[in-house]
């Protein structure tokens, strides 16, 4: 028996530091590193199980190819040369006769290991010359909103909530997508703090809040501006923070005070009294944190909602304080060397001969079923599953259907996209391949070695290009770098957060802080100003704050919402991970529930247990009501993502979600939807023997 480490590659911003027990070759157990200072020895119940995943008896060991038709999933054993060469075949064809755009990859993040993310794949398609993929489809809108008040994605520690005195979790679910602060949290209520949620659903967090607010999805720009005006009108601000570290102040003022409690009240559903009373908590309690996700930046308005919201303990001087700010995203601080891991620069020696066009991967069935300039007659999809995640589903269905488009997949498991795959490659999961492992939810930069070896024929996306590369004849040395070459690259960016740490003392410590701050100092990042912004001052100039409810809202478009007169969340699962694993029975299980408020339920004759069909113009999907109070009246939700393969109707509820994209930084609109429901009618005795 030997005891190993690991990290999670899931898309969490805990990164967890993993202990693998392996006997005779084969795990046995996972659990938390007890010396990770956010992990702590103990491991989410997801990652908990993880080994019912690596050894499920489902996992794809083989290459396959398609033998029936595209989205029947039927598949016959391909050896991996011939699979090689076919795709390699392929594409070169395609790039030959439509132009090398005409190939489109498709990834996200089913593996956040910076290797098998985004290294020698990336070096690959630019060296081709596909199309470039703008990948917004978790964090684009958020990244977009917080570099514009802040100028760097860097927040509040983890480990400094203990010191809070109030704590806000606005559009965050902590219990089921950030467990590893919940204890930080605990730690800080047992020594008074008091714990608050912002959130159109009452998810597990929410109910073991202190206070819960049940605001309009889509509301929430209205709520900072809202609590904004109380602050200036209050003269609850900083005075001091504001006149060194801010420009654009009196601008903020003028916006804000269009913003009256009253107003906002009817904007969000929020009570006035309610928000006067929230904004003069926030702004009196030292130190307070706001625990911002990325829930909020979900809506037509969620960029500038983050950027609002972000700009409130600048507000008050919070960032001053051991335990106060605000935390979305630590990434920025994980300086490394991207252009150099992905090599851009590979474009120039493309066909095209320059920069390819880029198509937003918010709007993939638009681009399989409209682009024609050219036409996208490939697509390559790894570390996701667009056939289940995407919006709009019935057109991205419409899409891989296209007999003309060649699809490869490379998965663990056969997926909604899978099933319509020309080409099916196995691949491994983070217990089997080395990877370099950032975090958005804390400080430390770590990096693993395989603990397994991989099943059957897995192989690593790393290992997959690199021989892809060689197929079609790309002699660039760096298509044959190692993996610890790539880890090397990845370090060398010359900058201070990074000095002193080289892959050999990763390899020694696993986890290293970044030197964000001297050792043993908690890491202030706006104390005294220095916002990553050009000016280096935090850009409070708020003209474009004014909020307009979205299309798809209560407030919006008045005959939509009378057809459609419900708004659905599709908010995160506490057992899945977007649709990671949607082949388990629990996470299959939370994402066929549409929880209903009871008003709504009984208006239209629904009961718990009930099947539903819920539908709006671009789609309709099957549920099980839940009549239950986590949601308001006019609000219904359902966890995402379910795979509509295990769906009897074959359907998730990305076939209601639309192709609109965010105010700021191009993200999907999942949260901005308009939908009706009713209840299924009772199916047809069998007829008597």
């Amino acid at each position: 028996m030997e005891i190993r480490h690991s990290v999670c590659s899931l898309d969490c911003p805990d990164a967890c530091s993993v202990l693998v027990t392996v006997e005779n070759g084969r795990a046995s157990r996972l659990r938390g590193n007890p010396d990770h200072p956010v992990t702590r020895g103990f491991l989410c119940g997801k990652v908990a199980r993880y080994l019912d995943r690596e050894y499920s008896p489902d996992r794809l060991l083989y290459p396959r190819q398609r033998i029936g038709l595209k989205g029947e999933g039927m598949f016959a054993p391909i050896s991996w040369d011939d699979a090689l060469d076919l795709i390699a075949e392929r594409l070169d064809e395609i790039s030959r006769r439509y132009g090398p755009e005409a190939i489109l990859p498709y990834s996200y993040a089913g593996t956040m290991g910076l290797l098998n993310g985004a290294s020698m794949d990336r070096r690959f398609f630019h060296r081709l010359g596909a199309s470039r993929l703008d990948r917004t489809i978790c964090s684009a809108a958020g990244a977009a909103g917080l570099n514009a008040s802040l100028g760097f994605r860097y927040g509040t520690e983890p480990e400094q909530f203990r010191h809070s005195k109030l704590i806000i979790a606005w559009g965050a679910n902590i219990l089921g997508t950030n467990v590893h602060l919940w204890p930080f949290i605990v730690e800080a209520r047992r020594n008074g703090a008091r714990f608050y949620t912002i959130d159109p659903v009452r998810n597990r967090t929410g109910q073991a809040a202190d206070r819960h607010y049940a605001i309009f999805p889509g509301s929430d720009l209205a709520l900072a501006l809202g609590m904004m005006h109380v602050i200036l009108e209050d003269r609850l601000y900083d005075a001091d923070y504001v006149s060194r570290y801010t420009a654009g102040f009196e601008e903020l003022q003028q916006v804000a005070c269009r913003y009256s409690p009253e107003r906002v009240a009817a904007l969000t559903g929020l009570d006035a009294a309610d928000i006067v009373a929230l904004a003069r908590e926030y702004a009196a309690t030292r130190p307070a944190a706001i625990r911002l996700n990325y829930g909020v930046q979900r809506s037509e308005r969620g960029g500038h909602a983050i950027r609002a919201i972000s700009l409130l303990p600048v507000l008050t001087g919070s960032w001053k304080d051991v335990g106060g700010g605000l935390v979305l995203s630590t990434s920025g601080a994980f300086a490394l060397n991207r252009k150099g891991l992905e090599r851009p620069d590979l474009q120039a020696e493309s066909p095209l001969g320059r920069e390819a066009r880029i198509v937003n991967m918010s709007q993939l069935g638009s681009a399989l079923t409209e682009t024609v300039d050219p036409p996208v007659k490939a697509l390559v999809v790894y570390n996701s599953n667009p056939a289940a995640v995407a919006p709009n589903r019935n057109l991205v269905f419409q899409g891989l259907r296209r007999p003309d488009l060649f699809t490869v997949v490379i998965e663990q498991f056969q997926t909604d996209t899978a099933d319509h795959a020309d080409v099916l490659l196995p691949a491994t999961t983070f217990l089997e391949h080395t990877d370099l492992y950032l975090a958005y939810g804390h400080y430390y930069l770590q990096m693993a070695r395989p603990a397994v070896a991989p099943p059957g024929e897995a192989r690593s996306n790393v290992e997959i290009f690199r021989l892809l590369a060689a197929r079609m004849g790309f002699n660039d040395p760096c298509f044959a770098d190692t993996d610890d070459d790539l880890i090397r690259t990845a370090l060398a960016s010359g900058h201070p957060f990074l000095e002193g740490i080289d892959l050999e003392r990763l390899e020694g410590e696993l986890s290293v802080r970044l030197n964000v701050s001297p050792a043993g100092e908690p890491f202030l990042p706006f104390a005294a100003g220095q916002f990553g912004t050009p000016s280096g001052k935090c850009d409070f100039r708020a003209g474009e704050f004014e909020y307009v409810p979205p299309v798809e809202s209560r407030l919006g478009d008045t005959a939509l919402h009378r057809s459609y007169p419900l708004e659905l969340i599709s908010q995160k699962g506490d057992h899945g991970m977007n649709s990671t694993f949607g082949n388990r029975q629990d996470a299959d299980e939370e994402t066929r529930v549409l929880s209903m408020h009871a008003d709504d339920a009984a208006h239209r004759g629904i009961r718990s247990g009930d099947l539903v069909r819920i539908f709006n113009g671009r789609g309709a999907c099957v549920l099980t009501a839940d009549v239950n109070g986590r949601v308001r009246s006019g609000v219904v939700s359902a966890p995402a993502v379910r795979w509509g393969r295990m769906a009897p109707d074959r359907h998730n509820v990305n076939v209601l979600t639309s192709e609109r994209l965010t105010d700021i930084g191009g993200g999907p609109t999942f949260y901005s939807c308009l939908v009706q429901v009713e209840k299924c009618p009772a199916p047809d005795p069998l007829p008597a023997v």
